[in-house]
């Protein structure tokens, strides 16, 4: 038995008034994913648990079937796992974003989805300047970095960049235990980045420069089974985002780099679905993340949401789709969302998200299309989100 989870990251939305009251879902030409649900059985789960943050993070863990309340310990570690930096006990790994600032508003937390060649100019210098035997930073993927703090405390309130945009910045610095290091690090960052060559060059094109950083996630290692251990699963996972691909090593999963994915819209979809193909020949498990859903949501883009749902359709889920059964092994096929990203809240919300499954030995439920009000028509409701992964692991051995 093969298994294949395609997350379209953040899909989930709610009705929009400029879409007749239908979500993206609705309106995007969803073929292939149609197809899924028709020959397959859908429902509604949530993969956040009501008294943690909507992040990718939590939600995430909740998809591969591991329950956030025991195994969460931050973005931030996760996040390392991804780049190889090992965390010893005592060290607190921060999710590093390189943000555009005004003198009072956060303007964009991803600088106009800055490259990783700029980013990594941008970080080396605030490393230089800033870094210490117990503060270093290392550079990750576009406005995606990291920090670790030996030593560092977890005890902040710490809000992502992305909830804050177009808000006032200062009202959402980190509060708690050592806010002073990791304030003093966010502010000072701006005196060294600003008039950087790379963000000179950014203005004079027109671009947003990434003239602060912006700490949060913190978090230590995570104590998590591998899918192995959990299901003697080995597999993959297919992403352009630190965060999965940390969930992923912490997972015990192989770590595929698909030329082209830039976890944006502009990212290479048919090569994922093509890798993922790919590494069934040898491994049980892949888990394939589109981040370009999301990414859209958070730019309040309608228009970039539906156009990155129906790629993501075609040319992963289609893709997919097409290459199992004309391999004709059995297998199970797993495609959802992560979690709700509304347009018009432009960030992670909590709530249930459609899924739907299919797979050689599922047979139909009678839901022909893959939407949130389509899913509401199912019977099939899993409050804790960990618990889908062992649902679809037992009914593929029954």
């Amino acid at each position: 038995m093969k298994y294949i989870i395609l997350v379209g990251d953040g899909m989930a939305d709610y009705p929009i008034d400029e879409l007749d009251g239908k979500t993206p879902l609705e309106v995007a030409d969803t073929t292939y994913i149609d197809q899924i649900a028709g020959r397959g059985i859908s429902g509604l789960v949530n993969t956040i648990p009501e008294d943690m943050p909507p992040g990718s993070d939590v939600a995430n863990l909740a998809v591969l079937g591991y329950d956030p309340v025991i195994y969460y310990e931050g973005r931030g570690p996760l996040e390392a796992g991804s780049m190889g930096v090992k965390l010893d006990d005592d060290e607190v790994a921060y999710r590093c974003n390189i943000v555009c600032v005004d003198d009072k508003i956060m303007l964009d937390y991803s600088s106009g989805h800055i490259s990783s060649e700029e980013a990594r100019e941008l970080i080396e210098l605030v490393d230089k300047h800033l870094g210490t035997e117990e503060i270093m930073f290392h550079a990750g993927v576009s406005y995606r970095h990291l920090m670790v703090h030996k030593h560092g405390s977890i005890n902040l309130d710490c809000t992502p960049p992305h909830d804050i945009t177009d808000k006032p910045y200062a009202d959402y610095l980190p509060k708690g235990e050592g806010q002073e290091i990791i304030r003093d690090l966010m502010q000072n960052s701006k005196a060294i980045l600003d008039d950087h060559p790379v963000n000179k060059k950014r203005r004079a094109k027109g671009k947003n420069p990434g003239n602060m950083i912006w700490l949060w996630g913190q978090g230590k290692a995570p104590q998590m089974p591998t899918l192995m251990e959990k299901y003697g699963f080995t597999g993959s996972v297919i992403s352009a985002v630190d965060l999965i691909k940390g969930i992923g090593y912490y997972a015990g999963l192989d770590i595929i780099e698909v030329p082209g994915a830039t976890g944006y819209l502009d990212t290479n979809y048919l090569g994922k679905a093509q890798y993922a193909l790919d590494s069934l020949k040898e491994k049980d498990f892949v888990w394939v993340h589109v981040e370009a859903p999301d990414e859209a949501s958070h730019a309040g883009n309608i228009a970039a949401k539906i156009k990155a749902i129906e790629d993501f359709d075609s040319k992963v889920a289609g893709t997919i789709l097409k290459g199992m059964e004309e391999r004709g092994e059995d297998y199970i096929l797993l495609v959802m969302p992560d979690h709700l990203t509304p347009i018009i809240e432009r960030t992670h919300v909590h709530g249930s998200i459609p899924f739907t499954v299919c797979g050689t030995e599922v047979k139909s439920d009678g839901i022909n299309s893959f939407s949130e009000a389509a899913a509401k028509s199912s019977s099939l409701n899993f409050d804790k989100g960990h618990e889908l992964m062992s649902y679809l692991v037992r009914m593929s051995k029954e």
